[in-house]
């Protein structure tokens, strides 16, 4: 196998991410994630581990679709309570020098304008080492709280996105020319007034008239990340992302949806090839598969199927405590989650009644994605699903924080390196020099994205 595997370690800036009910184990320290300390702490042992990025994950409302009620996501600490993404990044930034970041940012709620400086800042402040994982959002809570009736339509929300992303692309690449910043002293000149330029956007959603307020960063425009196994979602990342975290509930349907992606991109003169493609997985490691078994017992015992019943609710729209247990649970559209609504409904080869799928939710593992096993076990898994699916790297969650990420920096990342299938050191440059190759810091021309940017460079 030729190319090396790429990581990102994926969580939350929250008292938990999708780790139901471990938030109790006494080797968690998870309740340190108000403390900035925490998270530098966790960047160190990032940057240690070689990891390419933490991707921050977000949303913007509370789960309350399970049992009509927030009460269960509460009590279990849900991804609730929940801080910004973005605040921690400059001090995490301020003690790496290589470790990127994967910043969660909604379409549907946010307004390119102000997203676009907040990106730039962060460009900036970390030397060209950002993301934007570009969501749309689909919790009944989030939409209330910004003053909407109900949530926007599944495919509306997508059609607000690609506008918000135009916006964000022409204050990205085509507002600042490359020089505008003189400092020119001897002329009273600072910046250029004729290298800086309005966007004049006037769309179905946005006027903007610009220009953008920052002075161009290393990147321009954050490496983009796409998450949505949708056909709505898939469209979407072929067109603009450069990563994309994709699911599957078998290795089949992964390797279904990452070619579907990269045919779509080729479709629109895309280099198919250039997009990077994740998956989510976490693993509990011991020295032996007797002790890993043992380990996975612990953390069964503190498992919350409320809190997984809570999460899958929100994300798929289904409230299953609703339901007659006894019944076939089957798919309907919603306007959450599509992919998460097809999990247990049109992604499973029998059908599955209510109870069997709360009591696959209410087990730990029982939603796929975790592995257990030594770490020959663990890196044998991941080598064989980027040959078999054409995967680029992994999203990799933990149960408990910050040790499994230690125990995976301690133990597979030493496999991995001895199989050549993992980097020894980091690439030099920006997020996207490392991920494409030295002197790509900006998005390449068949990105639609490069149409903007006739004026500036």
């Amino acid at each position: 196998m030729g190319k090396k595997i790429i990581l990102n370690a994926f969580d939350m800036n929250s008292a938990m991410h999708n780790s139901h009910g471990l938030w109790k184990h006494p080797d968690n320290e998870r309740h340190r994630y108000t403390d900035l300390d925490y998270w530098v702490e966790i960047a160190r042992l990032l940057e240690r581990g070689k990891f390419d990025a933490l991707f921050l994950a977000d949303v913007v409302g509370i789960y309350d679709v399970y049992k009509q009620s927030g009460a269960p996501a509460i009590r279990d600490g849900v991804q609730v309570p929940l801080n910004d993404p973005a605040l921690i990044v400059p001090a995490m930034a301020a003690v790496t020098n290589n470790l990127s970041f994967a910043i969660t940012v909604t379409t549907t709620y946010e307004h390119p304008y102000a997203h676009a400086r907040r990106f730039s800042t962060l460009d900036h402040l970390t030397k060209g080492r950002v993301a934007w994982n570009v969501v749309t959002s689909y919790l009944p809570n989030a939409a209330l709280n910004y003053g909407l009736d109900e949530m926007i339509k599944h495919d509306d929300r997508y059609e607000l996105a690609d506008e918000f992303l135009e916006v964000v692309y022409k204050l990205w690449e085509g507002s600042w020319e490359e020089g505008a910043v003189v400092r020119d002293v001897e002329r009273n000149v600072y910046a250029d007034p004729a290298k800086v330029h309005k966007i004049n956007h006037q769309g179905r959603f946005y006027q903007v008239p610009g220009p953008h307020l920052s002075e161009p960063s290393l990147q321009r425009t954050p490496v983009l990340y796409q998450a949505g196994s949708s056909e709505r979602g898939r469209a979407f990342a072929a067109k603009h992302a450069e990563c994309v975290f994709v699911g599957g509930g078998t290795t089949e349907a992964l390797k279904f949806n990452i070619q579907d992606i990269r045919h779509k991109a080729e479709k629109l003169g895309r280099d198919p090839q250039s997009i990077k493609m994740f998956t989510g997985l976490n693993v509990i490691i011991g020295d032996t598969i007797e002790e890993a078994n043992l380990k996975l017992q612990d953390y069964s015992r503190l498992w919350s199927k409320e809190g997984a019943l809570a999460q899958f609710g929100g994300s798929s729209g289904y409230d299953l405590a609703s339901y007659e247990p006894n019944s076939y649970l089957e798919y309907k559209h919603t306007d959450h989650g599509q992919s998460r609504a097809a999990q247990f409904t049109k992604n499973v080869p029998n059908k599955l009644t209510v109870k069997e799928v709360m009591d696959r939710i209410g087990t730990l593992g029982g939603q796929g994605w975790l592995r257990t096993g030594t770490p020959k076990d663990i890196a044998d898994y991941m080598q064989e699903q980027v040959e078999v699916t054409g995967l680029d790297g992994f999203n990799l969650a933990h149960l408990i924080t910050p040790g499994s990420l230690r125990e995976f920096v301690d133990s597979v990342i030493p496999e991995l390196q001895e199989r050549g299938i993992y980097k020894l050191d980091y690439e030099r440059g920006t997020l996207r020099e490392k991920l494409f190759g030295e002197g790509q810091r900006l998005l390449p021309e068949h990105h639609p994205a490069a149409q903007y940017r006739k004026l500036t460079i």
